[in-house]
């Protein structure tokens, strides 16, 4: 066995003596680890099983329309015409409109109880927040569809009659104006904010108060501490928030099910009736069986990818900003 000569010490005489520093952790330290782990290797687990088990059952509606599933806007099995491109419009077009609704909104809610609300407000507001994330999305479909729907009929209408030169807010002659789009994105717009708003208002919660303090010193304003300030250091958290929101509304079933007549088609007139999502037609044919089955588990899977790309890039996102890397120079 041949040993090897001991290496030079580059410190200069008479320096202190550098000491290792190693980490030795406790009993509880490590089974906290090998837990932490386990769950996250599990649930890394759980999310390949369901890849690969949507994977084998959507290859006979991948072998029947082949690439055509994903240019196709019909889907109607009893014809053997399987197509997920009108359902993927939809679901598209109603988290958009949802994440339009939701963010500045969002932003605005974060703002206030950051950094305007007193302590005892802030305490309530931040509890009605995550109140509002628990609350059910069957009652907020069932209140979209009841209540809300015929509301929002008449504001349809006005943005028809004076804003219809721009092409999203046109609409056909006679057309109806319940269970379109634009009703079904606001209402989703409603179960996006409360997770928007505290993805937010964590980040703006982690501004250094030095900087805060600096800028009113200099004689800015409250107003103006916030622009140059919070919302240049939050602005990762607003883009991770906004993400995270638009995945949540992309995957939305129970509503949107309710809210949507769940005819796939591609149109630009989201006022008026029609419409679907992949996650509302998958529920309102979860009967289905043969081929129309294969059809729904192929979206799935194409709605799958989609939400897991969405949610990943917002982690990456907000981690980023929770380091700091949202402070501009």
């Amino acid at each position: 066995m041949t040993i090897a000569p001991p290496r030079p010490d580059p410190s200069p005489p008479g320096a202190p003596v550098r000491r290792a520093i190693t980490e030795v952790l406790s009993r509880a330290d490590r089974a906290f680890r090998r837990v932490t782990t386990g769950a996250g290797l599990t649930m890394l687990a759980i999310l390949v099983v369901i890849g690969f088990f949507l994977v084998y059952r959507s290859g006979p509606a991948f072998d029947s329309s082949g690439f055509g599933f994903f240019t196709t806007i019909r889907f109607d099995p009893a014809s053997g015409v399987l197509g997920v491109l009108g359902l993927l419009y939809g679901t598209i077009v109603v988290a958009l409109i949802a994440v339009l609704i939701a963010v500045p909104l969002s932003v605005l809610a974060a703002l206030f109880i950051t950094e305007y609300s007193s302590g005892r407000i802030r305490g309530f507001l931040t509890g009605l927040v995550d109140l509002l994330a628990a609350i059910p999305s069957l009652l907020y479909g069932l209140w979209g569809f009841a209540f809300l729907g015929p509301q929002i009929v008449p504001v349809s209408l006005w943005l028809t009659e004076n804003l219809g030169w721009f092409p999203l807010f046109s609409s056909k002659e006679n057309a109806l104006y319940i269970q379109s789009m634009f009703i079904a994105g606001l209402v989703v717009s409603l179960m996006v904010l409360p997770i928007t708003t505290s993805v937010i208002r964590e980040v703006f919660a982690q501004t250094p108060p030095g900087e805060k303090e600096a800028a009113l010193a200099l004689g800015s304003t409250r107003w103006g501490m916030v622009k140059t300030v919070m919302l240049p250091f939050g602005r990762g958290g607003i883009i991770g928030g906004s993400m995270l929101g638009l995945g949540r509304a992309l995957g939305e079933t129970i509503a949107v099910s309710l809210l949507l007549p769940q005819v796939p088609e591609i149109t630009q007139h989201v006022l008026q009736f029609g419409g679907a999502t992949i996650s509302g037609f998958i529920a309102n044919n979860s009967g289905a069986s043969g081929l129309a089955l294969s059809g729904l588990m192929a979206a799935g899977l194409v709605l799958f990818a989609f939400t897991l790309a969405t949610n990943f890039t917002a982690s990456v996102i907000i981690s980023k900003s929770r380091s700091g890397a949202g402070v501009d120079a």
